[in-house]
């Protein structure tokens, strides 16, 4: 198993992994509670989607772990759910049977594009200073994520965001764990991202800031209503409508780059890259696309490598041995829903806070001297967290990139893939604006 994943190269062990894959897990569980509770929205069984997701998160991340070797969990987009609930289903009409249909066809589409090894050939072909401008981007997007999470941020209609109330219960319990977790760190405790979620669950249930749950463990909900809806020929047929091709279209642009950057982002973070390529990219993009094919017919929205895998890089995981655990414990959690459930994405956040100031250090790498480098990178980092995507933020660099390499006569030094993407992305943030 150690010569499997290679856990010599990568300099990890059996306990790191393990704690690692079970940080991520906890970091990722909100997903099984909060897209069943999207998706019924457009009318899908809940207890049918909450299945759904948890067998599609067990595939994909199992897949991505044995075949590519990368601590990644793949699981159903937070964005996209809501993009197929809300824009799709609920704004424009779209039956839900015909949306999920959409999904699997653009899921059909990320398969072949990943066999033919063009998306791995766009990943290679992004500039390193691009590369480190999506890791840290990524890095201040999750930040914010954690930090909306935890009520430290919250909106206000005077100056859009502001400072959160510190006497609400859960907040303070937010802040507590952030700071055990950062006493944990600053000792080179390892695993002090998993061991700070477990004690600041612990503390809010003895003091009673969690409710306790009713039961430990709950019934596995039946899958009929959704299987295999997405097979059927007459919502293929309507998919396939004029009306609904812009949607596949969303589809595969958004998970594309969602991915590209989680993936670029969590393989500098982990030490993976080799002379600025993702190694494994191919495979890992693969399991990505299988995944989703396999959601939709299940009954779940568009899958996309999560970027709150760096929790699980960041207390240790290197390897697919961290996807493997990961994939044990959420077909664990099937079985209890009740005990997730007590679980607040508020003791999640400090993981993500503390994760997302890790992966912000990848902005020292970017030359900031050259201007024609710095601006698309302070862009691409700077419209991640307020645009909330992370596709929107690398369209705005990307197009912004050939630009000012043209501008400073540099442009014989870009890959040719990269005017292509700037001819894309275009469209795309006219379509999705």
């Amino acid at each position: 198993m150690q010569e499997f994943f290679q856990f010599r190269e990568r300099e990890t062990n059996f306990r790191q992994e393990t704690i690692a894959g079970m940080t991520t897990f906890l970091a990722l569980a909100y997903i099984l509670i909060v897209n069943p509770a999207i998706l019924s929205q457009a009318g899908m069984d809940k207890g049918a989607v909450f299945t759904a997701t948890a067998l599609t998160i067990i595939f994909g991340t199992l897949m991505i772990g044995l075949i590519a070797n990368y601590p990644i969990g793949i699981a159903p987009s937070m964005g996209l759910n809501s993009f197929f609930t809300f824009a799709v289903v609920n704004t424009m009409g779209i039956p839900w049977e015909t949306a999920i249909t959409g999904v699997f066809i653009a899921a059909i589409l990320f398969t072949i594009l990943s066999l033919l090894k063009i998306r791995e050939k766009i990943i290679n072909a992004i500039p390193k200073n691009l590369k480190h401008a999506v890791s840290a981007g990524i890095g201040f997007f999750i930040a914010f994520i954690g930090l909306k999470n935890s009520n430290l941020i919250v909106s206000n209609p005077d100056t859009i965001v502001a400072f959160g109330d510190l006497t609400d219960a859960s907040t303070l319990l937010a802040v507590f764990g952030f700071i055990i977790t950062i006493i944990m760190l600053v000792y080179g405790w390892k695993g002090a991202i998993f061991y700070g979620i477990i004690i600041t669950t612990v503390v809010g249930l003895v003091t009673g800031m969690i409710e306790k749950p009713e039961a430990i463990i709950g019934g596995i909900p039946s899958l009929e209503p959704t299987l295999g809806v997405a097979l059927q020929p007459d919502n293929i047929a309507n998919a396939l409508s004029p009306a609904v091709l812009p949607v596949i279209f969303t589809f595969l642009f958004v998970a594309f780059f969602d991915t590209a950057g989680t993936l670029i982002a969590i393989a500098s973070q982990a030490g993976l890259m080799k002379d600025n390529k993702v190694p494994n990219a191919g495979r890992a993009l693969l399991s990505d696309s299988t995944a989703s094919m396999v959601g939709a017919v299940l009954g779940t929205s568009t899958t996309a490598s999560m970027v709150e895998s760096s929790a699980g890089i960041g207390a240790g995981g290197r390897t697919g041995f961290t996807s493997v655990i990961m994939s044990i414990c959420f077909a664990i959690a099937i079985f209890f829903e009740p005990v997730l459930s007590i679980v607040p994405i508020t003791l999640t956040a400090p993981a993500l806070i503390i994760v997302g100031a890790m992966m912000a250090t990848e902005a020292k790498a970017i030359e900031w001297n050259r201007l024609e480098i710095a601006i698309p990178s302070f862009i691409t980092i700077l419209m991640m967290p307020f645009t909330s995507s992370v596709a929107t933020g690398i369209a705005l660099g990307f197009i912004l990139y050939p630009i000012t390499m043209i501008a400073s006569k540099q442009h014989k030094d870009m890959h040719p893939m990269m005017y292509v993407l700037f001819i894309l992305f275009i469209p795309y943030l006219i379509y999705s604006a």
